[in-house]
C-alpha cells in the first residue's frame, strides 16, 4: 500500500534500522522503543492484522520472529523478551500493517509480564543497537 509507512520501509522508500531480512519478513528497531533493542518484525506483504495475512505467510512470519528472538538473545543478553502485537486501534495498534513487537526485558527494568506494558524509553543511538543485533548472526 502506497500510504502504509511499513510498506514504504519494505520498498526502501523510507529508512529503518534493519536488523534482519529474508524473502518474507523485515525486522527493524522501533523508533519509539519500550526498551533497548525493541524490534518490530513485519511481513513484507501488506496485511492490516494477523487474520488478514495470507495463510502461507503466517508460518514465515513466525519463523522470522523466532530467528530475531535468537539474535536479540545472543546480541543483547536480556533477562527475557515480551513478544506480541497489538490487534486493532483499541488495543494500541497505530500502524495498519501487522507487526510483532519483540521487547527485550532487563533485570531491574521495573516491569513484569506483557500485562505491565513497560514504557522505559532508552535514549541511545539506534544505529549502534542495530549494529550490535546484526553482528549476532
Amino acid at each position: 500500500m502506497a500510504d502504509c509507512i511499513f510498506c514504504r520501509i519494505v520498498s526502501g522508500e523510507l529508512k529503518a534500522h534493519v536488523v534482519y531480512e529474508n524473502e518474507s519478513v523485515l525486522a527493524f528497531l522501533d523508533n519509539h522503543p519500550a526498551s533497548r533493542g525493541h524490534v518490530l518484525v513485519i511481513p513484507k506483504t501488506h496485511a492490516e492484522s494477523l487474520n488478514r495475512l495470507d495463510e502461507g505467510q503466517v508460518g514465515p512470519l513466525f519463523v522470522g520472529v523466532k530467528t530475531v528472538m535468537g539474535l536479540l538473545e545472543r546480541a543483547l543478553k536480556p533477562a527475557g523478551l515480551n513478544v506480541g502485537w497489538n490487534h486493532g486501534w483499541g488495543a494500541g495498534q497505530r500502524v495498519d500493517h501487522l507487526h510483532v513487537h519483540l521487547i527485550p526485558r532487563y533485570a531491574g527494568d521495573g516491569g513484569g509480564g506483557i500485562q505491565s506494558l513497560i514504557h522505559s524509553f532508552v535514549a541511545e543511538e539506534l544505529a549502534s543497537v542495530a549494529a550490535q543485533i546484526k553482528a549476532a548472526h
